[in-house]
């Protein structure tokens, strides 16, 4: 029998994506329902950095009486970029939209990578960094952060060479939740790399960057509509960049590739903001409650965090087992254990409701899921 791997119609594909391991997703409430066997009503999905307040009630009436989804969306996106800019606080010049950043991250590697290229990759931080170098071709250069996984800018500039085209700082960091200073994405940004800083979680610290763009032109900035927005199921993020990469990125993405009603819901969105920022605050105080009670817990240290989420490295006991209790009771949170995350455990922050049937059943694993 032939063993090649390569046999087939596999010997015409890129062989460096033959190994590539697939990005972990999270999985959508009905089979999270079906897993554990409980009701979908009685999920409390605390895994996936989503709203639990949901977008606002101006999008659902906005995308119902929407009357011509028959037709092909705008590829320059004139209106979503023209609503977003009374929001960025810059002219539409410097935006682009994109179906979530996801899809912005992939479109800036493939502007800037020549095969062989490298990317900085500030780790532990957001998986899709190097997923979408190495599909892109490029080679990621993995910088750990320090002990308080702030990143390490001398580090950083070890690391960079001639062939160094890119550096991806998160901040607020996923799945740490802690700030980078504007201090030290400004020595990035004199490195002349591409530094990508990614503010999937703007809103709920209030901290950014954006400002600086127009003034360097090796500055990016990312954002999302999935969290604060509960646009998550719509797929709409957007880019903050100088209009010279603009101008390229609108060359390069897929004409159509911000649907409808994504842009629809955007424009709803940006209308509703009172709405918005009343969820926003709410996720906010729920957060610092939640902290308070994770701290409480013996067996969890939680890290203090600028997102909507919350880290939890567990110092005594099996991450994964305890994962896996909750799981059980219909309770589901991230789980991490890889070498710069081990042993830990990711907390969505959810309604009140959320947090205290976590905590219950936290303390009701106690010693069960901590032997």
């Amino acid at each position: 029998m032939n063993s090649d791997p390569f046999r087939g119609v596999k010997r015409l594909m890129r062989r460096d994506l033959l190994g590539l391991e697939g990005y972990q997703p999270i999985v959508p409430p009905e089979v999270l329902s079906e897993e554990a066997e409980v009701p979908i009503e009685g999920v409390i999905k605390l895994d996936g950095n989503e709203n639990p307040y949901g977008c606002s009630p101006r999008v659902q009436r906005a995308l119902a009486d929407y009357p011509s989804y028959h037709i092909y969306p705008d590829p320059e996106q004139r209106e979503v970029r023209r609503a977003l800019e009374g929001y960025v606080g810059l002219g539409a010049e410097h935006i682009v939209a994109g179906s979530g950043s996801d899809e912005l991250i992939d479109l800036v590697l493939r502007l800037f990578l020549e095969p062989g290229d490298e990317v900085i990759n500030c780790v532990p931080t957001f998986g899709m960094y190097p997923f979408c170098t190495e599909v892109c071709g490029g080679k990621v250069v993995s910088v750990p952060r320090d002990k308080s996984y702030a990143i390490d800018i001398a580090r950083v500039k070890e690391a960079i060479d001639e062939k160094t085209k890119i550096i991806f700082v998160a901040s607020p960091n996923n799945p740490t939740g802690n700030l980078t200073p504007e201090r030290d994405i400004r020595k990035l940004v004199e490195t002349g790399r591409v530094v990508v800083v990614d503010e999937a979680y703007y809103e709920f610290s209030g901290v950014t960057v954006a400002p600086l763009v127009p003034e360097h032109d090796n500055l990016i900035v990312l954002r999302s509509l999935s969290k604060w927005a509960g646009l998550a199921g719509l797929r709409i993020g957007y880019g903050i960049f100088t209009p010279v990469i603009v101008e390229q990125l609108l060359k390069i993405k897929q004409p159509y590739n911000v649907n409808l009603a994504a842009q629809v819901a955007v424009q709803a969105s940006l209308a509703d903001l009172e709405y918005l920022q009343g969820t926003i605050k709410a996720i906010i105080s729920e957060r610092e409650r939640l902290f308070k009670k994770l701290k409480k817990i013996k067996f969890l240290n939680p890290f203090p965090s600028k997102a909507n989420f919350i880290f939890c490295p567990v110092v005594e006991g099996d991450a994964q087992r305890m994962h896996q209790e909750l799981r059980k009771q219909g309770i589901f949170v991230r789980h991490f254990d890889t070498p710069l995350l081990r042993n830990s455990l990711r907390i969505s922050v959810g309604k009140p409701e959320h947090s205290d049937a976590l905590i219950e059943a936290l303390q009701r694993i106690g010693g069960k899921g901590s032997g």
